[in-house]
């Protein structure tokens, strides 16, 4: 006998958001503004954007990973941790990382210690990281995503003014990555969109075959998804050095 499942049902609020959002696809402005909009919570909701792309990512050469910098930054602070020794330390303490270490940070880590959100190393500390690899996961450091660098100040300073940003496709092809807060002003957000997007274009593996943007929605964090027009935002993106 198949057990049956419990349809998932959206809050009332939800619904009667969802009415303010027609089913097509939106200019990249007109999106924002219906966002910011319907955005109502208690908190200052995040402006998400998911981008779905053409790629495998089951395919090594089809890994689309990268970061790139927003203008406004995020809106989100995060605690920052270094794996750095000598002066390269001393300079990561000056730029505000929250804890800076060598062995004894890697001890910590292998005894469960995480409280935090990014963990940089310089290149005298990457032979190391293979220690803590396994529990780290996806936020071990790594020379691809810039984690792994002997800019270390700059490197701490971006993060930590949330102007530095992650974004790795997920299952499915699809990349998530927040590009601000409903306060933004809908210019801000619109800069920060064209440049997440551009990074993702710039990042389009040779390998990739047919659409390479798939789909594109923005949404805040409690509130409902609309649909942006691929062809126009890619247009824009593109204009962008």
């Amino acid at each position: 006998m198949r057990k049956q499942t419990k349809k998932f049902r959206h809050s009332p609020r939800y619904q009667a958001l969802a009415k303010n959002v027609e089913d097509r696809l939106y200019e990249p402005e007109e999106a924002i503004r219906i966002v910011k909009n319907t955005a109502n919570a208690k908190f200052v909701e995040s402006v998400d954007l998911a981008v779905r792309l053409g790629i495998d990512p089951r395919k090594s050469d089809q890994n689309v990973r990268g970061i790139t910098n927003l203008p406004h930054g995020t809106g989100k602070t995060k605690k920052v941790a270094v794996l750095a020794k000598g002066e390269l330390a001393a300079e990561a303490e000056a730029a505000g990382a929250d804890v800076v270490g060598a062995e004894d940070l890697i001890a910590q880590i292998q005894g469960g210690w995480r409280d935090f959100d990014v963990i940089l190393a310089t290149e005298e500390m990457a032979p190391q990281i293979g220690k803590i690899g396994r529990m780290l996961g996806p936020r071990t450091p790594n020379k691809r995503n810039g984690t792994v660098t002997n800019n270390i100040g700059q490197a701490v300073r971006e993060i930590k003014g949330a102007t530095r940003v992650e974004y790795r496709a997920e299952k499915g092809g699809i990349v998530h990555l927040g590009i601000g807060k409903v306060n933004f002003t809908e210019e801000q957000l619109l800069e920060n969109f064209l440049a997440a997007l551009s990074a993702l274009l710039k990042a389009k593996p040779a390998t990739a075959k047919g659409k390479y943007l798939v789909s594109i929605a923005l949404s805040s964090t409690m509130g409902p998804s609309v649909k942006v027009d691929t062809s126009s935002a890619q247009k824009a993106a593109s204009a962008i050095k």
